[in-house]
């Protein structure tokens, strides 16, 4: 399968993590209204947890990568101005039909969500296949 044609692909950020991050903030809430502590307290709780909710959205909705490429010479990542950079795949997880990548590039780690609202299934099909291909544990199974 590593003879495959080289993958690329546009990318921008899920709404996924969003999502995800606003109802476990809403629970957080939930849950330090019925705490027991004293009023004074679980508005400052409430203030920190919306200054870390809002802090983490806007780290996951904002990303300077636009593409991402994978072929013979390895993964290459396309900033905004359409810049590529040579990057270094750290790790992948397949969560379901998502695909996480964590990629290095000289200047940052950047942490990609593959997931159904900002990529195609085939792509995301023929990513894993590639992965699981060159993946250590691929062999011993």
């Amino acid at each position: 399968m590593t003879s495959a044609p080289a993958i690329g692909f546009d990318y921008r950020p899920s709404r996924l993590p969003a999502r995800l991050l606003a109802l476990v903030t809403f629970l957080a809430f939930v849950a330090i209204a019925l705490s027991g502590a004293p009023v004074g307290a679980r508005l400052l709780l409430a203030a920190g947890t919306s200054v870390l909710a809002v802090t983490a959205v806007r780290r996951s909705m904002h990303s300077d990568i636009t593409g991402i490429g994978y072929g013979a010479d390895g993964w290459a990542v396309y900033r905004a101005d359409r810049t590529q950079l040579p990057a270094t795949l750290l790790s992948h997880r397949v969560i379901g039909t998502c695909v996480l990548l964590r990629l290095r590039t000289d200047r940052a780690t950047e942490t990609l969500v593959l997931a159904p609202d900002n990529s195609d299934p085939d792509i995301r099909r023929r990513l894993r296949m590639r992965l699981a291909a060159q993946s250590p544990v691929a062999g011993i199974l």
